[in-house]
């Protein structure tokens, strides 16, 4: 079987899988996969289900996931997270498949629809992210997006996709920019996808940071660099969230870390894109969004270095 046909037919029977866990766990063979609400996600997608009177999110894994993500180091992390008490509560979780069902939070939303640039939402990312960053409990991987780059770029190559025209040339200058201006980097636990789709808060006012496939140790201002690229924060709101985390201790090497950063999550999240483009799904302009970013934060950047946060941000 063709690599991409096989990727298509293992998509095509991952929705059966998924019923089949969910009777099995709840030992009920009537259980139907319900895909009616849609709960977003990019790497996988979830869906909420009431089952037996109560509602749950239901993980169904993306394309290529399994040769992505390592679930075993996921389920590890997903565990760590509920100890440092930012995480949903995970019941199931399936580390040969990826399937995941967690209780749903009653009367959530995400900070994307609550507005992420609002001064509430970033004192709360920034809140959240300083527990998880000062914590003691260190999670046992290493997040390091090189080696995921090169994975991605692996799978590429197996599935006879092909990168930008340019893609060697502009890979270099951003590795050579990050060589130059890269400094004091330290180690602590980080989540890696600080979307702002992945904070939620409840009916009562209390932020969880979900989804934790991507976690590992890193510098902390690479989640800084996700939540401003991701939000789209203006240079206020990028302002008021290094206040709120840095406080009088914000440094200029603080500061091209997260430029570096955000630089470094287009290049990684491009090829993730492509990826998922040659696999069948829809992510052509987000992929072409974040590449050309990349080619122009690079070029000025390696020009002028103090070249604006908040201009960056811009598409």
């Amino acid at each position: 079987m063709k690599p991409l046909t096989d990727f298509l037919f293992k998509q095509m029977n991952m929705e059966d899988l998924v019923q089949q866990k969910l009777r099995l766990f709840f030992e009920d063979e009537s259980i139907v996969f319900d895909k009616s609400r849609f709960a977003g996600g990019l790497t996988n997608y979830n869906y909420i289900m009431n089952i037996h009177g109560k509602e749950y999110v239901i993980r169904k894994p993306g394309n290529l996931t399994d040769q992505m993500i390592d679930r075993r180091i996921e389920r590890v992390n997903n565990g760590i997270a509920s100890e440092f008490g930012v995480n949903s509560e995970c019941i199931y979780f399936d580390e040969e498949s990826g399937i995941k069902i967690s209780k749903y939070i009653p009367d959530s939303t995400t900070l994307a629809a609550a507005g992420p640039s609002a001064l509430q939402s970033l004192q709360a990312v920034s809140s959240l992210l300083k527990k998880i960053h000062g914590s003691p409990k260190h999670f046992p991987n290493k997040f390091d997006w090189l080696s995921e780059l090169a994975k991605y770029e692996t799978i590429v190559a197996q599935i006879n996709g092909e990168l930008f025209f340019d893609y060697a040339s502009l890979k270099e200058q951003l590795l050579c920019f990050m060589q130059d201006h890269l400094k004091n980097v330290i180690s602590v636990p980080c989540h890696n996808d600080t979307v702002p789709e992945n904070f939620l808060v409840d009916g009562e006012g209390s932020v969880y940071l979900i989804d934790w496939e991507y976690s590992g140790m890193n510098d902390p201002a690479f989640d800084i660099a996700a939540y401003i690229i991701e939000s789209r924060l203006t240079a206020e709101a990028i302002d008021q969230l290094f206040e709120a985390y840095y406080g009088n201790t914000f440094t200029q090497d603080d500061l091209m870390k997260v430029k570096c950063y955000m630089m470094a999550q287009d290049l990684l999240w491009t090829v993730w894109a492509l990826l998922r483009h040659y696999t069948g799904d829809d992510y052509l302009d987000y992929c072409s969004l974040r590449y050309n970013r990349l080619r122009r934060n690079i070029q000025v950047l390696s020009m002028r270095p103090d070249y604006p946060i908040a201009d960056m941000v811009m598409p």
